[in-house]
């Protein structure tokens, strides 16, 4: 019984850990994560990855992964596209790989206004090992030596999967742009026990921004003078998951190809649960061959001191092309105003 007991407090402490989503600093360059309208909304074929190491100061940090690949078809207003998730806890093994498929498509609303609707289903693996956990009876509390056996059968490894279902909602004119979308929208069981119900709370956002033309400059070559944008652009993103309501507010500059930012992460007003996490800076470059790289480091705020937590570090890449129909290749112009990252 004391066994079953434990084991049932290991499990449930490990769905504590995942009972929220990843989430990203530079939400902007994991577009289809945020939400799936985003599919094919800069009109053009991507293909990006996302990496973040949340708290490496730690013994055990969370590390998550993203990659996506999306293209806009214009014949239909339509986008597509594949999207891999993937999250590790160190200390229990404990990791969540999801392959989606997403859609979206784009309706006219004026001469430079769009709504764009788009919907996700994803596969989603969760897998486990326990057999690493210390339990109180291993350890020697005047040596402080950890023993080899806990006398706990948790050596297997444990899997649970389940289907996942997202939607979203993305409208924008020429300078401004909003979005709304709903996550985990079946609320499926993340349990690994047969038997219990542990379900995954739905995530609900929504996030936009304004952007401000600063006036074109040009950039000697050494052979030519070209445009060079200059753009400034306020955003947010405002999520909530029972039980927590998070909102990131910044800004970023673009003066082409640099791009810096910054990012307040937490929620300004008290209620229940702790609400000042952390503030995030990124540099970034974007190139006319269409390729993005940032970095971001964000510096605790939180009771879990910057010192001891290490703060988080993200690494984003994303490579942007036109594919089809090179007659199509001069509509550049027409994506849409947002973060670059």
């Amino acid at each position: 019984m004391k066994k079953y007991v434990l084991l049932i407090f290991a499990f449930a402490f490990c769905q504590l850990l995942e009972g929220q989503d990843m989430q990203y600093t530079q939400f902007y360059s994991a577009p289809v994560y945020l939400n799936p309208a985003f599919t094919g909304a800069s009109e053009l074929t991507r293909v990006g990855v996302n990496y973040r190491n949340q708290w490496p100061g730690l013994d055990h940090s969370f590390n998550s992964y993203s990659a996506y690949i999306d293209h806009y078809m214009f014949d239909i207003n339509s986008g597509v596209g594949l999207i891999v998730n993937s999250t590790r806890e160190s200390k229990s093994n404990l990791s969540t790989n999801e392959l989606g498929v997403t859609y979206s498509y784009r309706l006219k609303l004026g001469f430079n206004s769009f709504l764009r609707v788009g919907g996700q289903v994803s596969y989603v693996l969760r897998d486990a090992f326990f057999g690493n956990l210390v339990f109180g009876n291993q350890l020697d509390i005047n040596t402080g030596i950890i023993g080899n056996d806990s006398g706990e059968m948790l050596s297997n490894d444990y899997k649970h999967s389940f289907l996942d279902y997202n939607f979203g909602l993305l409208f924008n004119s020429e300078n401004i742009w909003f979005g709304v979308s709903g996550h985990h929208l079946s609320q499926p069981n993340t349990s690994f026990i047969d038997g219990n119900i542990s379900k995954l709370p739905l995530r609900l956002s929504s996030h936009g921004g304004i952007k401000f033309d600063l006036g074109e400059g040009f950039i000697n070559n050494y052979f030519n003078n070209s445009r060079q944008e200059r753009a400034a652009m306020f955003a947010f993103n405002y999520k909530h998951q029972d039980p927590f309501n998070q909102l990131d507010i910044g800004t970023q500059v673009f003066i082409q190809p640099l791009v810096l930012g910054v990012w307040y992460r937490g929620f300004p007003v008290k209620y229940s649960l702790p609400n000042n996490e952390s503030i995030a800076g990124l540099i970034g470059i974007t190139l006319e061959s269409g390729l993005d790289i940032g970095y971001s480091y964000d510096f605790t705020l939180s009771k879990m001191a910057n010192m001891q937590s290490g703060g988080a570090h993200e690494i984003s890449i994303r490579y942007s092309f036109l594919y089809g129909d090179p007659n199509q290749r001069n509509r550049r112009s027409t994506i849409m105003p947002c973060f670059r990252f």
